[in-house]
């Protein structure tokens, strides 16, 4: 297990120290020649069967999405395809959301691509978006699916429950 961040001070480089998890601080401050060399490089020494984003808000580099197809997967904080792509993360999502008046949010775990948001969905979760809600409460109800989703999503991965089929994502119960 290896966790790589680009932000030395998050709560998951302090949890890794905590649990004794291996981890790397990779970014540009750190690292200014060629940072997307470097991501490959640890990659390719650690040689991942999964490659989870959680928070990592830098495009993935083609030749990485090349060499691990179906192995990196991405949540996101409303239902793809709407309110995806590039500038649709955190709050900007929320905050869309409420603005349209829709009724129903929720998350979205996929598998990534060359595009932002884009790749094959794996599975969704809804939520249901109050008159009350503004963008602060609908985040956090679709935090609460996020954390619940993207755990189903990895343990369904890791027990061998996930197949593509010509880009259809297909989950044995």
């Amino acid at each position: 297990m290896l966790l790589i961040s680009n932000n030395p001070n998050c709560g998951a480089i302090k949890y890794a120290r905590d649990k004794n998890i291996k981890f790397e601080v990779i970014n540009d401050k750190i690292i200014c020649d060629n940072l997307d060399f470097y991501y490959e490089k640890i990659l390719n020494k650690h040689n991942p069967d999964l490659i989870l984003l959680a928070g990592f808000m830098k495009k993935i580099p083609i030749n990485i999405i090349n060499k691990y197809p179906f192995k990196i997967i991405n949540i996101h904080p409303s239902l793809l395809p709407k309110y995806g792509g590039k500038g649709y993360y955190g709050m900007k999502v929320h905050e869309a959301v409420i603005n349209a008046k829709e009724r129903i949010s929720g998350a979205t775990v996929h598998f990534i691509d060359g595009m932002y948001d884009n790749g094959p969905i794996i599975k969704q979760a809804k939520v249901t978006i109050e008159d009350n809600d503004d963008a602060k409460t609908l985040s956090k109800k679709v935090l609460i699916k996020e954390y619940e989703l993207y755990l189903n999503v990895v343990e369904k991965f890791c027990c061998d429950k996930i197949r593509i089929n010509e880009n259809k994502v297909i989950i044995n119960e």
